[in-house]
């Protein structure tokens, strides 16, 4: 497997740990606040090879002791699992981040102990989910399906959603709440203006606004905190 980006050290992206950040390319979603846009369509040629990863990852051991694995979608790479195997052997944890559309490949990593932590982003509600990805229409069950494992607690988990001013509003946050009632914990990240982001014209809402959001969601999640402000 082609690695199309690494970022060596990183105290934000799995929380508790000092870790890497490995980027792999290809998603199935096109959401217009995406930052890593780049990396949607990457040649496979691109990047390093895995070889290489694996050989910095030797390397820091018992310097690093956590691998984030994020994209792009990770699970859209049917040789995901082989490479989780050879990061596992080095004795790393692995955050696994994804955005729910394969449930069943989720599942199947979680339970070959193959990822200690997911992170699932939530779009947006039901109701926005196929615009807020950069779709005409979409089934949510794939969706829906990935979160109900995560609820039955099988693994460490959090859910998040970038807020986009021109994207979300309250009912939007209303419905994440029920839909997500009960979940361990969520995260509301503010959305970052790039270069990179596939949509030129998105802007972040104010931080008063991300704090009323929040607000609406601990209705429903009692460990709710904001990213990014």
């Amino acid at each position: 497997m082609r690695i199309q980006g690494l970022q060596k050290l990183t105290l934000l992206d799995y929380p508790g740990r000092t870790a890497c950040t490995v980027f792999l390319s290809g998603c199935n979603f096109r959401c217009p606040f995406c930052h890593n846009a780049p990396l949607l369509t990457a040649a496979d040629e691109d990047g390093m090879d895995e070889d290489e990863l694996l050989a910095f990852l030797k390397k820091r051991q018992g310097l690093l002791d956590g691998v984030a694995v994020t994209g792009g979608e990770p699970l859209l790479r049917p040789d995901l699992p082989q490479l989780l195997e050879k990061i596992k052997a080095l004795g790393y944890v692995i955050k696994l981040d994804t955005n729910g559309a394969f449930p069943e490949r989720l599942e199947a990593v979680v339970r070959a102990g193959l990822a200690d932590y997911v992170a699932m982003d939530i779009k947006n509600s039901p109701a926005r989910y196929a615009q807020t990805v950069g779709a005409a229409e979409l089934d949510l069950v794939p969706i829906d399906k990935s979160i109900s494992f995560l609820l039955r607690g099988t693994v460490d988990y959090e859910f998040r959603t970038t807020a986009v001013a021109e994207l979300h509003d309250d009912a939007s946050f209303l419905s994440l709440a029920d839909w997500l009632a009960g979940a361990r914990r969520y995260f509301i990240q503010c959305f970052e203006p790039r270069e990179t982001v596939l949509q030129a014209d998105l802007h972040a809402p104010s931080p008063a606004q991300l704090h009323h959001w929040a607000e609406l969601v601990r209705t429903k999640i009692s460990d709710v905190s904001l990213r990014g402000i």
